[in-house]
């Protein structure tokens, strides 16, 4: 696993852009492993701007998304297909019918089934990653076991909590979500986990900091993984006392 520290967020999320651009320059039909969030959402103004200077080409890129929330129609604005087209998918030239968010709506079962189906499709050649406060990856929450395939999830108090500022007010964040496993995360070729803010020290220091993989920090098992990289700023790597 290697670790790089940048000056700030905005460095934070150049880089991640730039490694998957580097993966899309040289090889056009890649198949990459989406995010949502924060950190993701910093990532894609460059992957835009870098398609627009006609850097990158994605008209034969196809992508797969980490996760759903379950319940949300993929219309609603906070759902992952909306941030998807919004904060990325409307502005490049990429081929929708090539992108695949799970549904929220609709047969649990039916969901998953496709889910999976897609996951086996063709391999990720990159995966875009951010780090939940508690060290969930996607919505892999902590707790005694993770899930190896793509599957619900019910979310923990503080997912919803750290959530609900994207909402009107906490009831209105789903409790559930659709999600990739850990081993379709696992499977795939490289990994970029970008973590930004004081808040994700704890989570962070468990994964960068000592070699413990753990089910109580998810993002731990990111250590396993050949080619993994993690992106965090100085001010991250001072509070969890990351030394290069």
């Amino acid at each position: 696993m290697k670790v790089i520290v940048t000056g700030n967020f905005e460095q934070t999320c150049e880089t991640a852009a730039n490694l998957i651009s580097g993966v899309i320059a040289n090889k056009p039909d890649a198949r990459l492993g989406l995010a949502t969030g924060s950190s993701a959402g910093g990532v894609y103004p460059y992957l835009i701007k870098a398609n627009k200077e006609k850097k990158i080409d994605f008209s034969k890129v196809s992508t797969i998304n980490l996760d759903e929330y379950a319940g949300l129609p993929p219309d609603h604005t906070q759902s992952y297909r909306y941030f998807m087209d919004t904060n990325l998918f409307d502005h490049v030239n990429i081929d929708k019918s090539n992108t695949f968010v799970a549904s929220g709506i609709g047969d649990p079962e039916k969901i998953i089934g496709e889910f999976r189906a897609q996951l086996k499709k063709a391999p990720i050649d990159i995966q875009l990653l951010g780090i939940g406060v508690d060290g969930h990856i996607g919505f892999n929450e902590p707790g005694n076991v993770l899930y190896c395939d793509a599957h619900a999830e019910e979310l923990t108090n503080s997912t919803i909590e750290a959530n609900s500022r994207f909402f009107n007010n906490r009831d209105e964040v789903p409790i559930k979500a659709y999600t990739m496993g850990m081993g379709d995360i696992m499977r795939a070729k490289r990994l970029v986990l970008v973590a930004t803010g004081a808040q994700k020290a704890e989570a962070v220091r468990g994964l960068i900091i000592g070699d413990e993989v753990t089910t109580r920090n998810p993002s731990t098992f990111i250590k396993l993984h050949p080619d993994a990289v993690v992106i965090i700023d100085k001010e991250l790597a001072d509070l969890v006392g990351y030394k290069n």
